[in-house]
């Protein structure tokens, strides 16, 4: 019996990538790690010095860590040079922990919950979830008092489940719920958690009540798990402190997120489908930062400035301090033209000399639902980067954008493919709407099935013909766009 081919080994390099990264402060974190591991070196957003800004560095920094800009500067910056933009998001339509999460309900403990996004909601039922998020703590630090510590609990902890088929016949002809009442997970029995009271701490008692009544701060550290566990249950306060390895008292606050704990995975009879939460968008995200750093080994950068931007909260409209719609790309390009050899530039020529990839997946045709898809325009999976056309600008896409676009993936070797909705669809949207408003704009994506779903599905060759893109991009791009004459 022939056995399959291995699966390629940037597509599983994706999948470890996705499962170590459940909510976008892992992925930014596990982004960063990289492009550390590959000569980058981290600034603070906060106190940048320009000092740092030299010819040929390669930096980044983060924001509210959730959201992540890298960049490299040119050898031999002139006149002429631009800035080749590549954008996508890193948020994911999800569960998130409700503020006051504590509810019970006929011996059970729940979690309230609130919908991130637009989510399949019907995909979340009797999978098996965990948490992960970020939690600020106290340290205990005369210099830091309060961190903000990541945490992935890597077990499953919650679970939302159906109704059986028994007490409802009609379940399978659409699946319809309240998603207020009926779509609480469950994290345990409220009688383990009566029969464990001392679950406050993974050592039973809080270190801060161990040395008895003259313990500095004991009143105000009772105080603080007081006021967590009137919101919390005392058992999920006890996990987050036992996986962070503080006490309850040191839990101050928390953005928690569901997750399913099914690892991603190359899959198919020839290993040609990923399955796996969060391809949209993290594929993209994983593939920029790849090809940035490709690019960026290549060492032949004389005049272009490269720059990967990934924001968060695309998901809900890029309306954030983090978003798209925030000033995250106008003060990087504001910040390069206070250095002396970009001001004779000027930031109005800058931006309009640059070029923008707004980078999000796409639809690969179902082949269940083929009515759904424009007849010319269905893409499919493993067949290349797909252009993204709406006339209605809910894609940014434009005759002059799409054809440099095709110049750089023919000299990358990458197959095209074209995507519009049908004129009786209604049409989804990117970062670009919100970015084009600076810089010239293409959408372009990858094939998948299934988006938005708790498990998605994309092509496992599509990987490196994203990363051979986005190489090529931060590579070619300029010459190309010095051969086309518009304005």
């Amino acid at each position: 019996m022939k056995l399959p081919p291995s699966p390629p080994v940037d597509a599983t390099k994706f999948c470890d990538f996705v499962t170590a990264s459940p909510t976008p402060f892992q992925a930014v974190h596990n982004l960063t790690s990289k492009l550390e591991q590959n000569g980058f070196t981290r600034i603070s957003e906060k106190n940048i010095d320009l000092q740092s800004f030299k010819s040929g560095s390669k930096l980044f920094y983060t924001r509210n860590q959730s959201s992540l800009v890298a960049f490299t500067l040119p050898t031999k910056p002139s006149v002429n040079t631009s800035i080749s933009f590549a954008v996508g998001h890193l948020d994911s339509p999800c569960l998130k922990v409700r503020p006051i999460s504590k509810k019970s309900k006929a011996g059970y403990l729940q979690v309230g919950c609130e919908l991130y996004g637009g989510g399949i909601w019907a995909t979340w039922f009797d999978r098996d979830l965990s948490l992960a998020g970020r939690v600020i703590v106290s340290t205990n630090n005369a210099n830091t008092g309060f961190t903000s510590k990541l945490v992935k609990i890597d077990r499953p902890l919650l679970r939302i489940p159906t109704l059986a088929i028994h007490l409802d016949r009609t379940i399978n002809e659409a699946l319809k719920f309240n998603k207020e009442t009926e779509f609480l997970p469950m994290i345990g029995l409220v009688s383990d958690q009566l029969n464990n009271p001392s679950g406050i701490s993974r050592s039973g008692t809080p270190q801060a009540f161990k040395s008895g009544a003259n313990t500095p701060n004991r009143g105000e550290r009772e105080d603080d798990i007081s006021k967590m566990e009137s919101k919390h249950h005392p058992l999920l306060l006890a996990v987050l402190a036992d996986e962070l390895g503080c006490e309850v008292s040191d839990i101050q606050d928390f953005e928690l997120s569901l997750y399913d704990t099914q690892p991603s995975t190359v899959g198919g009879l020839s290993n040609e489908f990923i399955f796996s939460p969060r391809c949209d968008n993290l594929m993209t995200s994983f593939c920029t930062i790849e090809g940035l750093i490709e690019a960026a080994d290549n060492g032949n950068n004389e005049d272009t400035i490269r720059c990967v931007i990934l924001f968060d909260n695309e998901e809900v409209g890029s309306v954030s301090h983090h978003g798209a719609e925030s000033n995250l790309l106008p003060s990087f390009v504001e910040r390069i033209t206070q250095l002396p050899e970009y001001e004779r530039i000027g930031y109005h020529n800058l931006l309009a000399n640059s070029f923008l990839v707004s980078a999000d997946m796409g639809h690969a045709v179902n082949p269940n639902y083929e009515n759904k898809y424009e007849t010319n325009h269905s893409p499919h999976i493993n067949g290349g980067i797909v252009i993204k056309t709406n006339a209605n600008q809910r894609y940014t896409s434009n005759a002059q954008t799409t054809f440099l676009l095709r110049r750089v993936a023919k000299k990358a070797g990458v197959p095209v493919q074209e995507f519009e909705i049908r004129n009786d669809s209604t049409c989804g949207s990117t970062v670009g709407p919100h970015l084009s408003t600076h810089v010239r704009t293409v959408d372009i994506g990858l094939a998948q099935s299934s988006m938005h779903s708790i498990r998605e599905t994309a092509g496992s060759h599509d990987v490196r013909y994203y990363i051979d893109f986005f190489k090529t991009y931060f590579d070619s791009l300029r010459e190309f766009d010095l051969d086309l004459k518009v304005d």
